[in-house]
């Protein structure tokens, strides 16, 4: 159990058997009377942000949340498979609970599965990925504008924008964060 004086940003805590994760929070006192912490929350089933008020000394439920490093195995419909790095038990997500993950998923992969009551409701992919561009126009000799880019198809399905250098069988390194072009692999 928290205490609202134990507040912070990104604490994961339960409201209604659901876990929420503290997006921001203020803290006021007024001149007589408890203290007031109105907090902003992210529902981390289904993305809804709510704010709520707390008083001095109200307690606060702990959400248990595991983490397991789990493989990516393939896509099947709308779900996408993943097998425990340690048990061998592989286990369906919907695409639903991934957000852009997918968008860097390859085969084989490690990837951090978040469970909140055995039930998996989130994937962490690695910051960085490399990834094969499978389709791109061509780029013409001398356009060496800086400020262009070009949208190419990655090997995954998800289309992005590259400088023009970029070709096709081009393999190159992604920022999952932000969705970014980093830099183009050589070899």
């Amino acid at each position: 159990m928290y205490t609202v004086s134990d507040l912070r940003k990104g604490l994961t805590i339960t409201i209604d058997n659901e876990p929420y994760t503290v997006i921001s929070f203020e803290f006021t006192k007024p001149g007589k009377g408890q203290g007031i912490y109105r907090t902003r929350l992210r529902n981390m089933l289904n993305g809804s942000i709510i704010d709520r008020t707390y008083r001095s000394g109200e307690s606060l439920e702990q959400a248990v949340l595991e983490q397991r490093t789990m493989q990516y195995l393939y896509h099947e419909g709308g779900n996408y498979y993943f097998m425990d790095s340690e048990s061998y038990e592989q286990l369906g997500i919907h695409e639903d609970a991934l957000g852009d993950a997918p968008h860097y998923l390859i085969d084989n992969v490690s990837v951090e599965v978040l469970f909140f009551r055995d039930h998996p409701i989130g994937v962490d992919v690695p910051n960085f990925v490399n990834l094969r561009v499978v389709e791109s126009a061509p780029w013409a000799k001398g356009d060496t504008s800086s400020s262009d880019l070009k949208t190419v198809g990655l090997e995954t399905g998800f289309q992005m924008r590259v400088p023009p250098f970029v070709n096709e069988g081009d393999l190159i390194q992604i920022d999952t964060r932000t969705g970014s072009y980093v830099t183009r692999i050589k070899g």
